[in-house]
């Protein structure tokens, strides 16, 4: 099966979308938050119906919630109460949830003891206190397990998963993951190499192809996880084929040999349960990092649109009077994923006739400029109106600024791992950008370092690194000489 008839496999599916994936993260946030708000109410309720009194707590008995409610969440991270795998069997982990209440309690105990001042409390609201902490966590504990169960039979929770390989590794996975409860990973897709010499299935799924194929569907579709599912001991293919997805958006997972399943094992740390398996590859902004991205491009740029609005308005109004044409520059531009999408920017040339399919970059002396255009670019001001494409949604205030589709092409024939800029969003401004690799790029090496710099954004991002892109751009980042 070639490429082409791979792609063309592929694209006659049904899409895949995705819905909100849980992650050992995600999940364990939200459970410490709702063991906070328990700990606290329990605390107050028990204070209410046994010492009475003001509505507001003495001093001793406020000290003691915030000791529990602190002890109590280093403990359970100690002790694995919120792992995915103690969240989603709660029924099993009720000694673990005991052990850890009590032991926090036992620690108040010892404290109150040792300060001398176990006679400021009240014993009955000290063990009721306990009791109903217990009784709070351990309901929300099951309440929690059927809402994910109900959520993740409406496919609203789950996490699509592929699977590279058809050999007995990937039937030995298909087996454990058929008996998850809930089922929280679906598998969406199975592809092999040697798809040509095995197959049409594996345990039931149809195999759609070589990576090649796979490739194309983690384009085209919502994948959460992708599975090495080979031998060990082919291990430079296993490399040559993590090297390919080290550019997708997506978890990369090596799953264990064959042997790794004979051996008795702690179930693994991450929504996988028990299947032993090692993450090789992070997606970058997964979980709660894609909410705090998001709200960051919603708040600031909305900020951002007020405050430059009448930079806006004059910019716009120049460049009508300067020269006849649209105010407004559209261009496509490969974004996250791959997926193209239209850019805005103020036009700052005169309109001209190219060849279809070819980008020129503007140079120094361009005469394709502008008077109101050479200003707006050496200022950046032409940036202004991807304020508007952040709030679409189809790029993002910090991030890979983003390359003609030619131009996309080409650079990633000729520089490895280019793709890997596109596992997040493009932005207004990026930290090449910043580091002084904007504008003109005539050479293959000023491409490659503004790859390398957008690959470590990409790797290495925080809401603080963006902060730190934003502040940077504000003194360093308008006005560059590279920019004409």
């Amino acid at each position: 099966m070639n490429k082409f008839t791979d792609e063309v496999s592929i694209s006659n599916q049904t899409k895949i979308g995705g819905g909100y994936p849980l992650s050992s993260n995600v999940l364990s946030s939200i459970f410490s938050f709702l063991d906070s708000i328990w700990i606290i109410l329990a605390g107050y309720l028990s204070y209410s119906f046994v010492v009475g009194g003001s509505l507001l707590l003495r001093d001793g008995y406020l000290f003691a919630i915030c000791f529990i409610w602190l002890i109590f969440f280093f403990l359970g991270r100690y002790a694995g109460i919120y792992s995915f795998s103690t969240i989603l069997a709660p029924f099993l982990n009720i000694p673990k949830l005991a052990i850890a209440c009590l032991t926090s309690f036992m620690l108040l105990l010892a404290v109150a003891f040792s300060l001398k001042v176990s006679e400021d409390f009240s014993r009955i609201w000290m063990y009721s206190f306990g009791l109903t902490t217990f009784c709070f966590v351990m309901v929300s504990r099951i309440v929690g397990y059927f809402v994910i169960t109900y959520l993740a039979g409406k496919g609203i929770c789950t996490r699509n998963v592929v699977i590279i390989g058809s050999g007995m590794q990937t039937e030995r996975l298909l087996a454990e993951l058929a008996t998850e409860k809930p089922t929280i990973n679906q598998v969406v897709g199975i592809f092999d190499d040697r798809i040509g010499r095995v197959g049409p299935t594996v345990g039931g799924h149809l195999l759609l192809g070589n990576i090649d194929a796979l490739v194309s569907f983690v384009r085209s579709n919502h994948v959460d996880d992708i599975i090495v599912a080979l031998p060990w001991n082919a291990d430079e293919r296993q490399i040559e084929i993590v090297s390919r997805l080290r550019e997708l958006p997506a978890h990369v997972h090596l799953l264990s040999d064959l042997v790794g399943f004979r051996f008795p094992y702690q179930p693994s740390p991450n929504h996988f349960g028990g299947v032993p398996m090692i993450e090789v590859v992070d997606s970058p902004l997964s979980g709660f990092k894609v909410v705090v991205k998001a709200l960051e491009d919603r708040i600031l740029g909305i900020l951002l649109v007020l405050a430059f609005a009448p930079i806006l308005l004059c910019v716009a109004i120049a460049i009508r009077l300067d020269s006849k044409g649209p105010i407004i520059f559209k261009q496509k531009r490969y974004g996250y994923n791959n997926k193209i999408f239209e850019i805005y920017k103020f036009r700052s040339m005169r309109p001209a006739k190219i060849e279809a399919g070819v980008t020129l970059q503007a140079t120094k002396d361009d005469d394709r400029i502008t008077r109101v255009g050479k200003f707006i670019r050496k200022t950046s001001l032409d940036e202004l109106p991807q304020l508007f494409n952040v709030m679409i949604g189809n790029m993002s205030l910090v991030g890979p600024r983003p390359h003609a589709v030619d131009h996309n092409e080409e650079y990633s024939e000729l520089i490895d791992g280019y793709f890997a800029r596109h596992k997040v969003k493009p932005g207004i401004t990026g930290w090449a950008q910043v580091k002084g690799f904007r504008g003109e790029t005539d050479t293959l090496e000023k491409m490659e370092f503004r790859v390398n710099y957008d690959t470590y954004y990409v790797e290495n991002w925080s809401f603080f690194f963006d902060l730190q892109i934003l502040a940077m751009t504000a003194f360093v980042g308008f006005v560059n000489k590279n920019a004409y």
